[in-house]
C-alpha cells in the first residue's frame, strides 16, 4: 500500500470509527459490537503506525493521552465565561419572571437544563476540528486542558460540519465511574474522592493525560461563546444544532412557556435528582429567545436573561463525637464538630463548624448529641440543630477552655464580639495562618505556596514570618520531602517576583485586622506608598471614603506595633516594593453620577449595594448613606421606605434601578 492508498483507507476508518463512537458515547445507541469497533481501531492502529506522517490529532488513536506536562497554560476566554444568579425557592423564579416581563413584556418561551454538577469547560474547533479546551478559571482567564479533553469519548475531535466555533459544556463522571474509581483507590490504598465533582475536576487537572484517560469521564454541552457563523435564532435551535454537529446535549431539557411550567420542572427534578446516572444540583432556566437575551444583556457578573435553581440542601442525622478548636490568623477561635461520618449532598461529611461557643449555647449542642446537619448552598456543612428526644444522659455540655489550645495564653473575648481569641501575637497557629493568607490568590499571590508547602516550612522552622519566605535558599528547600529541583526553582522565582506586587496585594497581605481586598486598594490607592500609610493619622484614615471609625482605629493601632515596623523595614530591605502602581482611572466629567451625592435604597434587583456603589464612586459620584438637602440622586430599589418619602419631601431626584443601569452605560 502506497501513501496515498493508505491515506485513503485512514481517512475511511476515521469517519468510521468516529461516527461508531458518536453512536455509543452521544447517541447511547451502539450499532456495532465491542470486539469489531475494536477490530477497526487496531486496523487504524497498524496504518498509523506504518505511515506516522498521517498521523493527526484528531484520529481516534489520539484519545489515549499524550506526553505529560510540566504546568497548564492559561488561555483567555474571547467571550467571558460568566456564572449565574441563584434561586432558592419559588419565590425566587417568580421575581425572575417578573423582571424580566418588567424589562421585554409580551410573550416568550423558557428553557429548563439540568445543572450538572461537574466542571465547565470551553471547547474550540476551528474548521471542524477540536483544537483547544480550557477550564472556565475566574471566568476570563482558564487553563489549556485540551490533551485531557481529548481523552473524553463523548468530546468529538472532528465535527460533522467545517465550522469555527466556541462551545461551552460540563465534564463530570457518571456515577457508575466514580464508585469504581473510588473501589481501585481503596485497594490501592489511596485517599477516596469525596464525591463525583471532586473527582472529574482532580482527573482534568492532571498533568499526565494518561490519568485523564483512565478515568471514564463525560460530557454536556450547553451554550455556544464564540461563534462566526450563528444563524439560530434560539437557544433550544443552538442546542439542536450542537447536536447535528456531533456534540452531546442532554436530552432532559426541556421549552415551556410559562413560569408555571418551569416551577413544575424543578419540583419534579428535585424529586428525581437521585434516579439519574450522574449529579446534578439544580436546574439551569434560560429565556430562549437569542434576540431578547441580548436586550436583556448582563450585569457585571451574570446574564439577566438565565438563572440557576439550586436544589434545596439535604438534611442527615449524625452524632457529635467531639468539638475540635482551630486558631484563626487573627487569633480567633473555631469551634469544629467532629462527626460520624455520614452522606449529605453526595459527599461524605465528618466535619462541621459551629462558629462560636454562643451559637453552641443557643442550639444546645453537646458531644455525643444526636444532631440534624445540612450543607449550606450544598457546600458547607453546618449543624442545624441537636434532637433532644434521643438524649440518652451521656451527652456533654461543651465549654470554651480559658488558655489557647495551640500556645497555652490566656484566652479573651472583646466586647461586642462573639468569639474568644488568642491574644499571643507569636502564638504558631495565628503565625502559620498569617503566612497562609500572606500568599493566597488576592494577597502576594505567590504560586506554589499553597497551605501544605507553607506548613511543612513552618515545621521545618525554615520560615517564621512573611519576611523569612524572602529568605529561602535552595539548598534548603532541596532537603525536604516532594521538593524537587524544577518545583524549587519555580517556587524561588514565583517569590522573587511577587516583590513587584503593587502595594495593595502587599497590606492585603499584612492581614491587618478589617482591612480586606477592596479596602486595601483603597488605601493604597489614596495614600500611594506605605510609609505615608503608616503614618496617617486617625483623622487622616476616617475621612477617606468606606473607612469607618472602627477600621481606622484598627490600621493606626497596627502601625504602632514595634514588631510591624520591624517587618516592613525588613520587607523594603529585602526589596518588596512599597509603592502603588496603578494609575488611578480620573471619572469623566460627562458621566451622569459625575459630582453628584447619591443615595441608595430598597432591594436592588441586578446589583448589591456595594457593586452599585463601586460604579457610581468610579463613574465620580459619591455614596452617602442618609437623604439631605446636599443630595442630589436617590436610587430606589424594591421596597423603599423612609428615605424614599424623604427625598420626594426634599425634592430630590429618584431614579429607579433600571435608570441607573442605562446612566451606568451612558
Amino acid at each position: 500500500m502506497n501513501q496515498k492508498e493508505a491515506a485513503s483507507a485512514i481517512e475511511e476508518l476515521r469517519d468510521e470509527l468516529n461516527q461508531y463512537n458518536y453512536e455509543y458515547h452521544v447517541e447511547d445507541a451502539p450499532t456495532v459490537s465491542d470486539q469489531y469497533y475494536d477490530q477497526k481501531m487496531q486496523e487504524l492502529i497498524k496504518l498509523e503506525d506504518e505511515f506516522p506522517e498521517l498521523v493527526t490529532e484528531d484520529s481516534p488513536t489520539q484519545r489515549v493521552g499524550g506526553a505529560p506536562l510540566d504546568k497548564f497554560v492559561k488561555v483567555d476566554h474571547t467571550v467571558p465565561m460568566l456564572s449565574l444568579g441563584n434561586a432558592f425557592g419559588e419565590q425566587d423564579l417568580r421575581d425572575f419572571d417578573r423582571r424580566i416581563r418588567d424589562r421585554v413584556g409580551g410573550n416568550f418561551r423558557y428553557v429548563c437544563e439540568l445543572k450538572i454538577d461537574g466542571l465547565a469547560v470551553s471547547l474550540r474547533y476551528e474548521n471542524g476540528r477540536f483544537v483547544r479546551g480550557a477550564t472556565r478559571g475566574d471566568g476570563k482567564t482558564g487553563e489549556d486542558i485540551t490533551q485531557n479533553l481529548r481523552t473524553v469519548k463523548s468530546i468529538p475531535l472532528k465535527i460533522k460540519e467545517e465550522e469555527t466555533i466556541e462551545v461551552r459544556g460540563e465534564v463530570f463522571m457518571p456515577q457508575k465511574s466514580f464508585i469504581a474509581l473510588n473501589e481501585r483507590r481503596e485497594k490501592e490504598g489511596q485517599e477516596l474522592f469525596a464525591n463525583p465533582r471532586n473527582a472529574a475536576a482532580g482527573s482534568l487537572r492532571q498533568l499526565d493525560p494518561k490519568i485523564a484517560a483512565s478515568r471514564n469521564l463525560d460530557i454536556f454541552l450547553y451554550s455556544v461563546g464564540e461563534w462566526e457563523a450563528s444563524s439560530t435564532s434560539s437557544h433550544s435551535e443552538r442546542l439542536q444544532y450542537l447536536r447535528e454537529l456531533g456534540f452531546k446535549t442532554n436530552q432532559e431539557t426541556q421549552t415551556f412557556d410559562s413560569i408555571e411550567d418551569v416551577i413544575n420542572y424543578t419540583e419534579e427534578w428535585t424529586m428525581k435528582r437521585s434516579d439519574l446516572p450522574y449529579e446534578i444540583d439544580g436546574v439551569v432556566i434560560k429565556v430562549d429567545s437569542i434576540e431578547l437575551q441580548e436586550q436583556l444583556g448582563f450585569t457585571a457578573k451574570s446574564p439577566r436573561w438565565a438563572i440557576a435553581y439550586k436544589f434545596p440542601a439535604e438534611e442527615a442525622i449524625t452524632t457529635i463525637r467531639d468539638i475540635e478548636l482551630s486558631v484563626g490568623r487573627t487569633g480567633a477561635i473555631t469551634p469544629t464538630a467532629i462527626l460520624d461520618p455520614v452522606q449529605v449532598a453526595g459527599t461524605t461529611v465528618q466535619r462541621a463548624s459551629l462558629h462560636n461557643e454562643d451559637l453552641i449555647i443557643e442550639k444546645d449542642i453537646r458531644i455525643n448529641d444526636t444532631v440534624v446537619i445540612k450543607k449550606a448552598g450544598d457546600i458547607i456543612p453546618e449543624v442545624v440543630r441537636s434532637v433532644k428526644d434521643e438524649r440518652t444522659g451521656d451527652e456533654k455540655e461543651f465549654r470554651m477552655p480559658e488558655h489557647c489550645p495551640e500556645c497555652g495564653s490566656r484566652l479573651e473575648k472583646i466586647d461586642g464580639e462573639v468569639a474568644w481569641r488568642c491574644m499571643n501575637p507569636n502564638c504558631p497557629a495565628q503565625l502559620k495562618e498569617g503566612l497562609i493568607h500572606f500568599v493566597s490568590r488576592n494577597a502576594m499571590n505567590i504560586d506554589g505556596l499553597g497551605e501544605k508547602v507553607i506548613e511543612q516550612l513552618f515545621d521545618h522552622e525554615l520560615i517564621h514570618d512573611m519576611a523569612d519566605l524572602y529568605k529561602l535558599e535552595k539548598d534548603e528547600l532541596l532537603e525536604l520531602e516532594r521538593m524537587g529541583e524544577k518545583s524549587v526553582t519555580n517556587l524561588l522565582e514565583a517569590i522573587e517576583a511577587s516583590k513587584e506586587n503593587s502595594l495593595e496585594r502587599l497590606l492585603f497581605g499584612l492581614g491587618v485586622r478589617y482591612v480586606g481586598n477592596k479596602a486595601a486598594d483603597t488605601l493604597s490607592a489614596h495614600f500611594k506608598t506605605m510609609e505615608k500609610l503608616q503614618h496617617a493619622t486617625v483623622d487622616e484614615l476616617v475621612a477617606i471614603d468606606e473607612i469607618g471609625e472602627k477600621m481606622a482605629d484598627s490600621i493606626h493601632a497596627y502601625f504602632q506595633k514595634e514588631q510591624v515596623v520591624e517587618l516592613i523595614e525588613e520587607l523594603r530591605s529585602l526589596g518588596l516594593n512599597m509603592e502603588y502602581l496603578h494609575e488611578v482611572q480620573e471619572a469623566s466629567e460627562d458621566s451622569p453620577f459625575y459630582g453628584k451625592t447619591v443615595v441608595l435604597t430598597g432591594k436592588l434587583e441586578q446589583y448589591s449595594r456595594p457593586e452599585a456603589k463601586e460604579k457610581i464612586e468610579a463613574a465620580g459620584g459619591k455614596v452617602t448613606g442618609s437623604v439631605s438637602a446636599k443630595t442630589d440622586l436617590l436610587v430606589a430599589g424594591e421596597d423603599a421606605g423612609s428615605k424614599l418619602e424623604k427625598a420626594k419631601e426634599l425634592e430630590v431626584e429618584v431614579w429607579n434601578e433600571q435608570q441607573m443601569i442605562d446612566a451606568f452605560d451612558a
